[in-house]
């Protein structure tokens, strides 16, 4: 018991730490609290291992995210849009998905037995999310095995590319694709002015927040299992941005930086799950070789489609990691960006893949099987 409140400890109070650290080591201000905090995420994950690690993980994660959409959306200001790239951004994401899908079938998939599922599997978790797979699992009648070897992979390929992009890939993407977005500092109001925390305006703010997750949650399990998370996340975004407009809300811009602190302690716990002792690749290196190539091959697709279509070097990473990680992951990599303009466009996307996972994967378990 004592281990398992220490450990909840930790992860909450532990980003304040980092935080504090990277505002005084430049070279860790450089890197970012939500790459320092990934890292040590891992190596906590790999070390401290109470008996109810896994539900403690899973009930932070699970909290954080709703807790933080809404806040960061208080934060932004909807005066300029970014419709072109966005609506770009998501068509050549989802199309850059299935390209990687098809292609890697043809070097990777077809060694497996039954790839045709795993390629579908795939593709509807890489433009919707885990419950696209779990849904794909039980329509295409996939083995336990099966499932539980993909969601392994998954998890290691998928730290891997946040990895990438958080060190070196943002940095990347901007040299080489438009800069149209505007990037806001985190810590500062519009007049560049430093935040002050107040006790009553953090309790506003979190009940105004503890009305939307309300809500948004209700509608959801009116919605049912299937459509819940689809319309969780829909809710939180819709009511996050009308409540932005709100004066109660706007005369308190707190509400971006407790956003970034529970995105904060969503990284640690997220990259805590990567327990690489309990990942089991023994089945088929060939699965790992197909979920890797349709990871790394998409993400290089849709930068020559951003190219092309000069699509905003933000809104690109945003839309790939709204299709390859699911949109709770949107908060923070827009807060390793300092890039709040993408929250919405990112989250929305997220949306429409969490619609259409399920329609692509049956449709490319079809399509695959043909061969």
């Amino acid at each position: 018991m004592i281990g398992n409140i220490l450990t909840v400890l930790l992860f909450v109070f532990l980003p304040a730490a980092v935080m504090r650290v990277c505002s005084k080591v430049k070279v860790l201000d450089k890197i970012g609290p939500v790459l320092v905090l990934y890292i040590l995420g891992v190596i906590i994950g790999n070390t401290i291992r109470p008996r109810s690690m896994a539900q403690i993980q899973d009930m932070l994660s699970s909290a954080m995210v709703p807790v933080a959409i809404p806040l960061m959306l208080f934060g932004c200001r909807f005066r300029r849009t970014g419709n072109r790239s966005s609506v770009l951004a998501l068509f050549t994401g989802m199309i850059a998905v299935v390209m990687a899908v098809v292609g890697g079938y043809f070097i990777f998939g077809r060694a497996i037995p039954e790839g045709y599922k795993v390629g579908a599997m795939l593709s509807g978790v890489y433009t919707g999310g885990t419950v696209n797979l779990a849904a794909l699992q039980a329509m295409l009648d996939v083995p336990e095995e099966t499932f539980i070897l993909v969601n392994s992979c998954d998890m290691l390929v998928s730290f891997l590319y946040l990895t990438f992009l958080m060190a070196t890939g943002i940095r990347l993407f901007r040299r080489v694709l438009p800069t149209e977005s505007v990037q806001s500092d985190e810590n500062s109001d519009e007049n560049g002015e430093k935040i002050k925390l107040r006790f009553k305006d953090i309790l506003v703010l979190l009940g105004i927040d503890a009305a939307i997750i309300g809500v948004s949650a209700g509608l959801g399990l009116l919605a049912g299992d299937a459509w819940f998370m689809t319309v969780l996340i829909l809710m939180l975004t819709t009511l996050g941005i009308a409540a932005s407009f709100l004066p109660a809300v706007r005369k308190r811009p707190q509400a971006y930086d407790i956003g970034y602190y529970c995105i904060c302690i969503f990284s640690v716990v997220v990259a805590s799950m990567a327990d690489f002792t309990k990942l089991d690749f023994s089945g088929s290196l060939n699965t790992l070789l197909y979920l890797t190539f349709v990871i790394f091959v998409s993400l290089f697709l849709q930068l020559l489609f951003s190219r092309l279509f000069r699509i905003d070097a933000d809104m690109t990473i945003i839309s790939s990691v709204t299709y390859i990680c699911s949109p709770p992951f949107v908060p923070m990599m827009a807060m390793t960006m300092k890039n709040r303009s993408v929250i919405a466009p990112g989250l929305a996307i997220g949306v429409v893949g969490y619609a259409a996972g399920n329609y692509i994967g049956f449709l490319i378990a079809g399509l695959l099987r043909q061969f």
